[in-house]
């Protein structure tokens, strides 16, 4: 079970307490939940899919499409979440040692 320390241990510890009650730990393996997120995605993607690149900008500012696009990312940050319990990743730490690999590897222009 994750602690709920910070803010987003308890939005884990919330997620996971979610799963748990529906027992769907047994489903919740890394590649099922990597498939899942990929659909996840594929989801997120249908929403801007036939939109313009200016319609995409302004895409939030429409309450039907802004609810949609908030589902799908809520639904692909819950599935990033279990991944990261299911692999004992820390999300913070991975995110801050790939942000220090892609400043050496895509240094700002000078």
């Amino acid at each position: 079970m994750p602690d709920a320390t910070t803010p987003v241990a308890a939005l884990k510890l919330a997620i996971w307490r979610f799963a748990a009650a529906r027992q769907w730990e047994p489903y919740h393996t890394p590649k099922n939940l990597v498939m899942a997120l990929a659909s996840e995605v594929g989801e997120l993607c249908d929403v801007f899919r036939w939109l313009t690149p200016d319609e995409s900008v302004s895409a939030s500012a429409d309450p039907k499409l802004r609810e949609a696009i908030a589902d799908e990312l809520a639904d692909v940050a819950n599935i990033v979440f279990l991944l990261s319990e299911h692999t004992g990743i820390d999300l913070s730490d991975a995110v801050e040692a790939k942000m220090k690999k892609n400043a050496i590897k895509y240094p700002p222009p000078e």
